[in-house]
């Protein structure tokens, strides 16, 4: 029986077979249940995987044993000698395996990560499914928690009733027990009776005494007082707690999340699991306690922080960081701790010194710290600063430049403290001891600049040969810079001369300039390369480095007239009108032969009003250009604006005997118009014609003299004789249907402009001129008709598309518009169409904005002006509308449809250009 029981008892300790089923021979079977598989998801199949195999470039498994020789297990080669050759080859296969390997897995993985991106597009998890919704219960407040409602019966199955729902009968005992509860005892207990009365516990000789228990309450209450007040009448310590700021310090308590709380849990795990791996890591320390910083643990902070700086003694950020975490007292300890460690750490010197709050401790400190730290620059620094005695700042920057001999900084600092010939002697010593920097040559600039100007007693020669030093001292610099191989590029000269001016010196600001600007420069690309400087210059603000590279490039071409009238506008814009007046006298000097900056200058003396100078200036012009028109027309308007009509028109008389110009002529009937002798304008015109009959402004001048004087017959012959001579003139055309206009013939004007059309196509002009006509004459739809043909011939009329903007509806204005400036991208006219729109919406600020853009990309336009001047009188203030007419008078415009026939109005002859602004604006409608 023993061994029958071994027997058993070792087949019971046997494995199962391993298609065994627990009660399958009794009718059970095995199943598996989803938690063991996971969630339901159907893997590939095998002709997927054979696809993605063979996409990706792999072969099909190998048997290992498919090979395999079956009378010897090591391989059919296992009994031969295997020798470097043989070694050689296997590296060579398995490095040209691996390169092949190589070469295909950027596009094998890449067609993964997109095959794995779409099936988990087409299939996702179900976490994928609901990862937003879990992310969105973080932001679920307590009370949405409390309002979600309960779930009902969804089963539609009788729940059984819960027992505090049954009913049960309740026996009478309870009852009648219940009932005596509110009964009252009205006789004695009898063994009271027999003693004689109740006996009381106040006679068993404990009694109560309350005056022990309030004075022992009031005492611990007033021991808690005292240890939230700061100080213990048991110990006598002081604590941390603050009474005045207690309450403050709870209301600046930040109360987290739990998305917050678990990432602080996960963070204090990652740190903790990094400074135990590596202790020595400074940065892990310094996370870890900033993390339990902003959890609002500090003793923990600090806790952690100390031990860094055990683990860490020779960190500077780690002992900065303790400090930082630390009150000032402990701040102290801590610092006076690290210079133990790092005593060469101007950092921590520096924060020691910072905490102490009287100055003679933070000269302390940093005077113990330069016995330390004797080469660093900055603990100089920051001990001279706070020297107030310039006698003990001159001593100690003589002591640091010994030290320190290549500072630059602290040679420039004793510098400035110096007299100036001490100083001289400074920067004389820091240049033998750094003949490498360029700053010391630009303080020496500067230091002969101050003292040149500090002497008042000199004077203006003595004080111009003082600065002449100053170009001598920088020349000298440059010089001996490139000896020493220190080749500064010409921008970065250009900066240094930028920052002079910046910081106040101009003269060594010139001389920079004058030393370094023709540095690095091909002979022919000379003036381009100035002029782009001086632009770029002047665009930064930095006036006095402009004006010094265009004085250098005047030496070098006197004679250019661009670069001339450069120099001129630079003038008039940041200069005085004495520079301006010498620059141009330069300038006529050096180029006789320009009439622009003779007639520049001439128009300074006279904006100046200095009337006798500006005549001056002109007959200097008439000597040097006798057959100039521009100047004889400009010394006609001279006198013609100051009430010299006889001289002007003397002048007229000789200008057509000198120089005899069609414009000269036109001008002089011009004149005679204006002064009403239009006979004699009209014999000045018939001359002229028979010099320059194919100048057609002389045949507009007729035809409008003949047409004021209700002529239309002469005006209309004098428009023909003009059109046959001068076909292309788009001008003469629309004077000759407005004169056909103005005699009640609309359809001999529409013909006029339709055979105008044919002569000068896809002209936007005559299009919008037609437009008019057929607006005029009350044919608004045919005027439609007639917008649409224009736009088709010319589809980017900037004139066309405003006309059809104002055609549409108001509620289609707005995309009307966006089409137009998607055709004409930048057309004035269609910005300022916009900016009206605007105005009639009621977007005051949007308006001012497209108003400004417009007339910023065209300035010419005068009509812009006078809608923007429109605007601003409605609704802008009186500065707003000042900056109008400052701008507008500064770009003088001289185009425009009710612009230009408001100042060729004879009525408006001798107007300024704020007076034709407000006419303009008052006729826009």
């Amino acid at each position: 029986m023993a061994a029958n029981k071994a027997n058993k008892l070792a087949f019971l300790s046997m494995p199962a077979p391993a298609s065994y089923v627990a009660g399958l021979g009794r009718g059970a079977s095995g199943f598996t249940t989803r938690s063991d598989i996971g969630p339901a998801r159907e893997g590939p199949s095998e002709e997927t995987i054979a696809e993605a195999k063979r996409k990706r470039g792999e072969d099909d498994e190998v048997d290992p044993e498919q090979f395999q020789d079956p009378d010897n297990e090591y391989g059919l080669f296992a009994s031969g000698t295997y020798e470097a050759d043989d070694e050689e080859a296997d590296m060579i296969y398995e490095l040209v395996d691996r390169n092949m390997d190589a070469r295909r897995r950027a596009r094998r993985e890449a067609r993964e990560s997109e095959e794995l991106a779409k099936s988990r597009a087409e299939r996702p998890k179900l976490q994928q499914q609901f990862a937003d919704l879990k992310r969105g219960l973080s932001s679920v407040t307590d009370e949405e928690w409390e309002s979600i409602p309960e779930v009902g019966n969804l089963t539609r199955r009788k729940r059984r009733r819960e027992i505090y729902d049954r009913a049960y009968v309740v026996p009478d005992s309870v009852i009648v027990g219940d009932r005596s509860k509110t009964e009252y005892e009205n006789a004695l207990d009898p063994a009271q009776q027999n003693n004689g009365g109740i006996e009381t516990p106040l006679e068993n000789g404990t009694m109560t005494n309350f005056v022990e228990i309030g004075q022992a309450r009031d005492k611990i209450l007033s021991l808690k007082l005292d240890q939230i007040s700061g100080t213990s009448s048991i110990s006598g310590s002081t604590t941390s707690v603050d009474p005045k700021g207690y309450l403050t310090s709870l209301n600046s308590v930040v109360l987290k999340s739990d998305a917050e709380i678990g990432d602080i849990k996960r963070a204090r795990q990652l740190f903790d699991s990094l400074v135990k791996s590596n202790p020595k890591h400074a940065p892990g320390w310094i996370a870890a306690a900033c993390l339990e910083e902003h959890a609002g643990r500090m003793v923990a902070a600090r806790k952690l922080i100390k031990q860094g700086c055990e683990h860490c003694p020779k960190s500077e950020d780690v002992w900065l960081e303790a400090a930082r975490l630390h009150n000032n007292d402990d701040a102290k300890v801590i610092l006076a701790n690290a210079v133990q460690h790092v005593g060469q750490s101007v950092k921590i010197w520096l924060a020691a010194a910072d905490l102490e709050h009287d100055i003679k401790a933070k000269k302390r400190v940093l005077r113990k710290a330069l016995e330390h730290i004797p080469n660093s620059v900055r603990l100089w620094k920051e001990t001279v600063n706070l020297e107030s005695s310039a006698v003990d700042a001159r001593i100690l920057l003589s002591r640091a430049v010994e030290v320190i001999p290549t500072s630059v900084e602290l040679w420039l600092a004793l510098a400035r403290l110096e007299t100036p010939e001490k100083a001289k002697a400074v920067l004389n010593k820091a240049r033998k001891a750094m003949p490498t920097s360029h700053e010391i040559w630009i303080a020496a600039g500067r230091l002969l600049e101050q003292e040149a100007y500090a002497d008042t007693s000199k004077s203006d020669a003595e004080r111009e040969t003082a600065l002449a030093a100053v170009d001598t001292a920088i020349e000298h610099g440059v010089r001996a810079l490139r000896k020493h191989q220190v080749l500064l590029t010409r921008d970065q000269w250009m900066k240094e001369a930028e920052k002079c001016e910046e910081e106040g010196s101009t003269r060594t600001c010139e001389a920079i300039v004058k030393a370094t600007v023709a540095m690095d420069i091909e002979e022919e690309d000379r003036l381009d390369t100035w002029l782009g400087d001086a632009d770029s210059a002047e665009a930064r603000g930095r006036v006095g480095t402009a004006r010094a590279i265009l004085a250098y490039a005047l030496k070098v071409f006197p004679d250019k007239r661009d670069l001339w009238r450069k120099a001129a506008a630079l003038e008039k814009a940041h200069g005085t009108k004495e520079s301006l007046d010498a620059i141009l006298s330069r300038a006529v000097h050096h180029c006789p032969q320009s009439e622009v900056l003779w007639l520049m200058w001439a128009k300074e003396k006279w904006l100046a009003g200095d009337v006798p100078a500006a005549r001056e200036v002109l007959e200097k012009a008439f000597i040097a250009n006798p057959e100039s028109e521009q100047i004889w027309l400009a010394a006609v308007k001279l006198e013609a604006e100051n009430g010299e009509v006889g001289v002007a028109r003397e002048l007229l008389t000789r200008a057509r005997a000198v120089a005899d110009t069609a414009r000269i002529w036109m001008k002089s009937a011009v004149f005679e118009r204006q002064h009403g002798q239009t006979s004699l304008a009209l014999e000045i015109l018939a001359t002229a014609l028979t010099k320059f009959p194919k100048f057609a402004k002389l045949y507009m001048i007729q035809g409008q003299i003949h047409q004021d004087q209700k002529n239309y017959a002469a005006a209309r012959a004098s428009f023909a004789t003009g059109l046959k001579a001068c076909p292309k003139e788009i001008t003469l055309w629309i004077l000759a249907s407005r004169l056909e206009e103005a005699d009640g013939k609309s359809i001999k004007a529409r013909a006029l402009l339709e055979k105008a059309r044919q002569v000068n196509p896809a002209n936007e002009r005559l299009w919008a001129e037609a437009v008019g006509v057929e607006e005029r004459s009350g044919g608004t739809a045919q005027a439609k008709a007639v917008l649409a043909r224009g736009l088709q011939e010319c589809p980017t009329s900037g004139t066309l598309w405003s006309m059809s903007i104002w055609a549409e509806p108001r509620p289609s204005r707005k995309s009307r518009s966006v089409d137009a400036l998607k055709k004409s991208a930048d057309d004035p006219i269609i910005i300022c169409t916009v900016a009206r729109l605007f105005w009639a919406e009621r977007k005051i600020e949007k308006a001012r904005q497209w108003f400004e853009r417009a007339v910023r990309t065209n300035e010419d336009l005068g009509d812009i002006w006078a809608w923007w001047y429109k605007f601003e009188s409605q609704h802008g203030t009186k500065e707003h509308k000042e900056v109008v007419v400052k701008r507008c008078m500064a770009a003088e415009p001289h185009h425009g449809p009710v612009w230009q026939g408001t100042m060729k109005d004879m009525k408006n002859t001798g107007r300024s250009t704020k007076d034709i602004l407000e006419l303009v604006a008052g006729a826009l409608h």
